[in-house]
């Protein structure tokens, strides 16, 4: 029997990285795509409780709603697929990484999280893109994440991830014949400026953008950031509740025996 498996993200329902992974686990599993109307990145576990949210077909089994990431997860489970079916959730596959304290921020964990908060096993995607790169062809990065998690689905992952944990992975910007493995991370720290850039408008009024420059990470041994900077596949325990010790080394083995 096929699996079925509610799938959305935070960069859109017409992203590129949420259609390959469409494509993909389609080859495999019975897939619903539920994902933002429009770019959501970076706001977070945010729910939409303060006006209606309005949900549009787009094409068979893939549907826009107008809310967040993490209300597209409600959608998908709570109205559009009946929840006791759903066997996996998966957010992405985003475009950037969402690596160290990136995950308090992502929209693309978040609708993961939500979907663990309801008992659903959930996997966070990213492809490590940077928004700067000039390299081509940039859906074969896309490619790259998403043959590895539909190994992950082949090898029966949702039966493996504890309740209250999302695993959250990430992916480098290679090929897939460029993979160096694969490996269980904890999470490391990225810095950034930060910075707030003031500006002026056309009527004399000022207004405020915030930035600021990716200026690397901690150099942390193992962290999800070291290891996908050495272009491997970084595997994140985020048990939303406590950690366990039992958790990195129950992945270790799943990772040893698919690769």
């Amino acid at each position: 029997m096929s699996l079925n498996i509610v799938i959305s993200n935070d960069d859109g329902v017409y992203a590129p990285g949420i259609n390959v992974l469409f494509e993909v686990l389609s080859e495999i599993a019975n897939v619903v795509m539920v994902a933002p109307l429009e770019e959501r990145s970076t706001t977070g576990h945010t729910l939409t409780l303060d006006h209606p949210l309005r949900v549009v077909k787009i094409k068979e089994n893939t549907y826009g709603c107008s809310g967040y990431p993490a209300d597209c997860a409600l959608m998908g489970f709570g109205h559009i697929v009946d929840k006791s079916t759903v066997d996996l959730f998966i957010s992405g596959i985003n475009r950037g990484a969402n690596l160290g304290q990136d995950i308090y921020y992502s929209g693309t964990v978040a609708a993961a999280r939500e979907a663990t908060f309801h008992n659903i096993p959930s996997i966070s995607v990213s492809s490590a893109m940077d928004f700067e790169s000039n390299k081509a062809p940039n859906n074969e990065y896309f490619y790259t994440a998403a043959n590895f998690i539909k190994k992950l689905v082949l090898a029966d992952i949702h039966k493996h991830i504890d309740p209250m944990t999302v695993i959250n992975i990430n992916v480098p910007e290679v090929l897939e014949n460029e993979i160096k493995g694969a490996e269980v991370t904890h999470l490391g720290f990225r810095k950034y400026s930060e910075n707030i850039d003031k500006r002026t408008d056309f009527r004399s009024r000022e207004y405020y953008w915030i930035g600021g420059n990716y200026n690397g990470h901690n150099n942390d041994a193992g962290s999800d950031c070291s290891v996908v900077e050495e272009e491997k596949i970084s595997l994140t325990c985020l048990n939303l509740l406590s950690q366990t010790t039992e958790e990195p080394s129950k992945w270790r083995r799943f990772l040893d025996d698919l690769i």
